[in-house]
């Protein structure tokens, strides 16, 4: 299967800066094998996808989310509560998860994924019910379905209230069994391969709501299994000072201690991060996800991204909770992280060019890939194309890259993973879209009709 992406701006986010106006990208079996501005010896194609007035980009990588969430958005008995209190109000209505429920739920916002452009994303779904499995297969089962790379991770949370821990005693599961099922979905799914379409890694769930000892036989089972690890860390003030009264050290050190600071390693938010601890992080590897909208939505603080990068940690975007930041749009992180960035650091703190490039090549490297994240040829043919026409670009004349980003540009025109358009003017290709959205509709109902009338959980 050849697929030719015809006469775009190129901006290929490698390590050269490589851009390139009316250029073309050729892709054989899911893999680019040319990129140029397009001339007669070009081979033919058996499908050409036109972005000319397009701006075309690697793919986008999602290194942070929570699909199950997406029945949950704008869930206005949590609105306006700190981290803590959020969690506190919407464990009771998450325990209702099932595998219908974490179906829907992936294919909802993945589908919303991919119309802005992501073409690899991760997934934390750390909420597993007692007596309710196969969660994860079901989010699997969304992602093959649509064709969208993924890196599903086996969250988990075993510190309830009774021991201690912020969530409710049904939503907690025995270590055990954790692990067990940790090891089963590496075994069944997980792909080590080049160019792979899935992969599995572990994550404990955060410093309140796991124990030190799951933390530490998680990165060990990892270690042995060769997979990746995830966790939230230093996302709030809340957390510090937990961290602080409970194990006496702030949550960087608490990690350090049980193993998890390491080039295996990629933290959610990160936000209450030092400068010490930023080069801690650049030392042993450990990349970061940031989550702008997220962190502003939930008011946890202005992560150091700047500081970080100028120190070489390796840093992501991610979307995070569709009932955070209540949206699966990854494409609005890039401006968002833009944004906070300037109001952090000043209006020079960084470019569009820096934030497209986490939003690509630093996702990649959250994710430990070397086969996506730019448009290089022998990579994975992931791409979106951006467009430069309509009202919301009119007037950004002087450079494409900067008007996508800056100027609100919706949505990708076009979006191809593996050599495969799965987006075409705006429409997802070959998916019965209605179909699931009213499914999905439906059951957020159900969900939400469980509270009483003052919001709390019947």
């Amino acid at each position: 299967m050849r697929l030719l992406v015809r006469s775009g701006y190129l901006w290929c986010g490698d390590g050269s800066g490589t851009e390139l106006d009316g250029g073309s990208v050729l892709a054989e079996n899911g893999v680019i094998t040319r990129i140029g501005t397009q001339d007669r010896d070009w081979p033919g194609a058996d499908e050409v996808l036109d972005a000319s007035d397009c701006v075309v980009v690697p793919g986008l990588v999602n290194t942070h989310h929570h699909l199950y969430q997406t029945l949950t958005r704008a869930f206005s008995p949590a609105l306006g509560c700190d981290l803590f209190g959020w969690l506190k109000v919407l464990y009771p209505v998450w325990a209702q998860l099932d595998e219908e429920s974490a179906y829907l739920s992936a294919w909802v916002g993945l589908a919303e994924l991919m119309l802005s452009g992501c073409t690899t994303t991760t997934d934390h779904l750390y909420v597993h019910p007692r007596g309710r499995t196969g969660l994860i297969d079901a989010e699997i089962s969304a992602a093959v379905e649509l064709g969208i790379r993924f890196h599903p991770t086996r969250g988990s949370m075993s510190l309830g209230t009774d021991d201690g821990g912020l969530p409710p005693m049904t939503v907690v599961q025995d270590e055990d069994e954790i692990l067990a099922d940790c090891e089963r979905l590496v075994d069944r799914y997980h792909d080590p391969s080049e160019g792979s379409m899935l992969r599995i890694a572990l994550a404990p769930c955060s410093p309140f709501s796991v124990t030190p000892q799951l933390m530490r036989r998680s990165a060990e089972l990892a270690e042995r299994l060769e997979v990746r690890l995830h966790t939230h860390l230093a996302e709030t003030s809340n957390e510090t000072a937990y961290c602080a009264e409970t194990f006496g050290v702030r949550p960087h050190e608490l990690a350090a201690q049980l193993g998890w600071l390491s080039d295996r390693t990629w933290l959610a938010h990160a936000v209450w991060t030092d400068a010490a601890e930023i080069e801690r992080l650049a030392r042993t590897g450990t990349a970061v996800a940031h989550c702008p909208t997220s962190n502003m939505m939930i008011g946890a603080g202005q992560c150091p991204v700047g500081d970080m990068r100028r120190a070489g940690v390796s840093v992501g975007l991610g979307c995070d909770g569709s009932a955070a930041h209540d949206a699966s749009d990854l494409w609005g992180e890039v401006r968002q992280a833009l944004l906070l960035a300037h109001l952090r650091d000043g209006p020079s703190g960084l470019t569009a060019r820096d934030t497209l490039g986490m939003a690509t090549a630093g996702g990649a490297g959250c994710l430990g890939r070397t086969d996506i994240g730019s448009l290089e040829i022998g990579k994975c043919a992931d791409l979106a194309c951006y467009p430069l026409t309509g009202l919301s670009t009119a007037g950004a004349v002087l450079d494409p890259v900067e008007a996508i980003v800056r100027c609100a540009v919706r949505g990708a025109s076009h979006t191809v993973v593996n050599g495969r358009v799965v987006v075409r003017d705006g429409r997802l290709v070959n998916q019965d879209l209605d179909d699931r959205e009213r499914r999905h509709r439906a059951l957020a109902r159900s969900w939400a009709g469980q509270l009483t009338p003052r919001g709390y959980p019947l």
